[in-house]
């Protein structure tokens, strides 16, 4: 059997590409991960490969060479779309917020349109090498629109997405000019991804309180698919770091290194050159601690390796320029002849000088002010031989804190604790030390990259089978044939109005037909074998003032009062119990009065609690909270009890739209004018009634937007269904 194609999907290739055409690879941690799932998988590679190339004839070279030899397919920019895609938008306006430094948010309209451009081609590069079957997982911050140009462009493909940063608050995502847009992109993958729950927790509110789409804690379903969200916290490449530290070339530097430090006790911190590092928080606490304790001044040494990182951004050179001289104070007031107390190493160091140095220091100090996961915390503590000593001071913002208990735990913005912290784990005995080392070490080494990479694409297969099971057939325009034709035989339209015909607005009376759904319906207004009825939960005032002058029958407020074209206003149930309306307003008020944003609605037959403008969290508890209420007070009385969309209504059982429609069926029946074919379209909880009372030959009945239903098909939204009337129409 022939092993999967996995199309990885990145900013930049792990390869890079020569000023001299020479290409160069690279092993970078999604290498690594990928490389944990063995011979199961065979693994494309989509992303930029690094230089500019503008010649046309030499990109395509490039282009051959890099698919023949690696399966791996660039996507070229020039200088300025580098500028503005990958300097500008992504890491000058999403890298703040997702890591909580609204300070340095930036935001400028041309770098959306070179983001949104570059998600496009990398769209269409995943388009050209997708074959079928394949998987496509998509990583990170720099691409969070592309799995909704995916999906609109290839539905077959299996899609994921990982968040490799922390995902922050809603009130912080909020800021951003283009948030509906990068939630809806994302919302595009079959699997979402997270490092911690807490991420993926403020990635559901975030998706509630902008799009308004609700969710658990495993899915969150949307139009006419289900994006299933998960959480993964990465491991490291385990097998390379053990064979790294079984190298020759490891032994060497780990033998220099003891002999530079013999005698003293070493604190290392590896980290990239970044405000959300945390170094001068972390220079602070050293200094503390030097001043606090100076018995240690000349037994200690802090060893602190920043790889450089966006050299030509001035917050980046201010932050070397601060912590050069945070160091050089440091250095001056506290070093001894024998010892200077911090060496700071601003460049990238080998990776067997890295795990010498991790199997060498006493201590490693991982204390980013935020972090997605922070892999060094892993590679120290997997590069710790067994049975050893060394502590890890973590710190509680960063994502592998949720994962690594047994480590010294500090708050990045509290000198104090971090000195105190520094002190312990260098008091701390021997075998308290081996004790806290052996789970959390083993923990690391059993969870690696390869099971990470392999859960994810195991999960991504199980979501994206569940995603075609748990939905409604999706409504094609060969499904309502029936009602094109114009044939013999009458048919019948039973359409909802809000959330159907007219999408949501936060003022309900502004909900007005939109100039393209009264020229549709028009048209359909002429059609002589085509009956028409609005069914809704609008009183039939404003049914009537809107939509009365098409010839349509008019049903509002859930099937309780009528209109014909040309009649009055009637009672389809006279006899309908109606004496629990005061009691029932009463507990409704309340909730209105203790819940801002929200306010009673009273019909002629229900009552309805609406909460569009609260809080969305706090507005969806109180609305399950007074449902609770309801259920527990009005058990004996013929009422239903329904949750719509940022609704509670509170109706008789005597009325709802099913029996509406039942009722003008058998009307037109006992007249000699039944109906050949019956569609009802409708959104949410009240028109379930319609979906369960046409069943059978003749009947269509489509559920729109997200939701379990009893219907056949569904469609995605108002906008699907005008296309659909317009089909009908004759007009599509």
């Amino acid at each position: 059997m022939s092993p999967t194609r996995v199309i990885n999907v990145s900013n930049r290739l792990p390869l890079s590409l020569g000023g001299d055409g020479t290409l160069r690879r690279s092993s970078g941690g999604l290498v690594s991960a990928l490389k944990g799932v063995g011979d199961a998988i065979q693994l494309g590679w989509i992303g930029w490969p690094g230089g500019g190339v503008d010649d046309p004839a030499r990109r395509d070279d490039v282009a051959r060479r890099m698919v023949r030899e690696f399966d791996y397919h660039p996507v070229f920019m020039s200088d300025e779309e580098v500028e503005n895609h990958y300097h500008g938008f992504s890491n000058s306006s999403l890298w703040p917020l997702l890591h909580y430094n609204a300070h340095y948010f930036r935001y400028q309209s041309a770098w959306y349109d070179a983001y949104k451009a570059i998600n496009a081609r990398f769209a269409d590069a995943v388009v050209a090498a997708a074959r079928e079957g394949d998987r496509v997982w998509v990583h990170d911050y720099h691409l969070m629109l592309l799995p909704q140009m995916l999906r609109e462009r290839r539905p077959d493909l299996r899609i994921g997405f990982f968040l490799h940063t922390p995902f922050p608050s809603y009130e912080l995502f909020r800021r951003h000019p283009r948030r509906r847009e990068l939630l809806d992109g994302v919302l595009g993958a079959d699997l979402i991804g997270f490092h911690t729950f807490g991420y993926l927790r403020h990635f559901r509110s975030a998706v509630l309180r902008l799009t308004g789409r609700e969710s658990d804690i495993y899915s969150i379903r949307h139009d006419d698919a289900v994006t299933s969200i998960g959480v993964f916290p990465i491991g490291i490449n385990g097998p390379g770091f053990a064979a790294g530290l079984e190298s020759p070339e490891t032994a060497a530097c780990l033998e220099r290194f003891t002999n530079d430090y013999a005698g003293r006790r070493v604190v290392l911190s590896v980290e990239r050159l970044d405000y959300t590092k945390g170094i001068p928080q972390k220079l602070e606490a050293i200094e503390k601690f030097l001043a606090d304790h100076p018995e240690r001044r000349e037994d200690v040494v802090f060893i602190i390796i920043a790889v450089p990182s966006r050299e030509d951004v001035g917050e980046y050179q201010d932050l070397k320029e601060a912590i050069e001289l945070a160091v050089s104070r440091i250095n001056g007031h506290y070093a001894t002849i024998s010892n200077i107390p911090v060496h700071f190493i601003n460049r990238g160091v080998k990776f067997e000088e890295l795990c010498a140095l991790y199997r060498l220091a006493d201590v490693c100090m991982v204390t980013p002010l935020i972090d997605g996961m922070n892999l060094v915390a892993k590679e120290y503590l997997a590069c710790q031989p067994e049975g050893g000593s060394g502590v890890l001071i973590l710190s509680e913002f960063a994502g592998a804190a949720q994962e690594l208990y047994g480590t010294l735990s500090v708050n990045p913005y509290d000198t104090d604790d971090m000195a105190e912290a520094l002190h312990a784990a260098l008091t701390r005995p021997e075998a308290r030390r081996r004790a806290d080392l052996a789970p959390i070490r083993a923990q690391v080494l059993a969870h690696h990259s390869g099971p990470w990479a392999a859960r994810f694409l195991k999960d991504l297969d199980a979501t994206a089978r569940l995603a075609v099971v748990d939905a409604a057939r999706t409504l094609h325009d060969t499904d309502v044939q029936p009602f094109t034709a114009r044939g013999p035989g009458r048919k019948a339209l039973f359409l909802d109005y809000d959330g159907t015909l007219r999408g949501f607005v936060d003022d309900p009376a502004q909900a007005t037909p939109e100039p393209a759904l009264r020229a549709v319906l028009e048209t359909l207004s002429k059609r002589e074998d085509l009956a028409v009825f609005i069914v809704s939960g609008r009183k039939l005032a404003f049914l009537r003032e809107h939509l009365g002058g098409h010839g349509f029958t008019l049903v509002g407020e859930h099937g309780y009062t009528f209109m014909q074209p040309g009649g009055e206003p009637q009672l389809l149930n006279p006899e309908a119990d109606l004496t629990w309306m005061p009691a029932v307003k009463e507990v409704l008020t309340h909730y209105a009065q203790t819940t801002p944003g929200t306010h009673v609605e009273e019909k002629n037959s229900a009552l309805v609690w609406h909460y569009r403008r609260a809080d969305p969290e706090f507005g969806r508890w109180k609305a399950l909270e007074l449902i609770g209420h309801l259920d527990g007070t009005t058990a004996s009385q013929p009422l239903s009890v329904s949750h719509g969309k940022m609704i509670v209504e509170v109706a008789s059982q005597q009325i709802n739209k099913g029996a509406a429609v039942d009722h003008f069926i058998h009307q037109n029946e006992l007249a000699g004018r039944g109906f050949a074919a019956t569609l009802c379209v409708g959104d949410d909880l009240t028109d379930e009634t319609m979906f369960r009372s046409r069943t059978g030959a003749g009947a269509v009945t489509v559920r729109v937007g997200p939701g379990e239903t009893d219907a056949g098909f569904r469609v995605s939204g108002p906008a699907r269904v005008l296309e659909v009337l317009e089909h009908i129409a004759g007009r599509g």
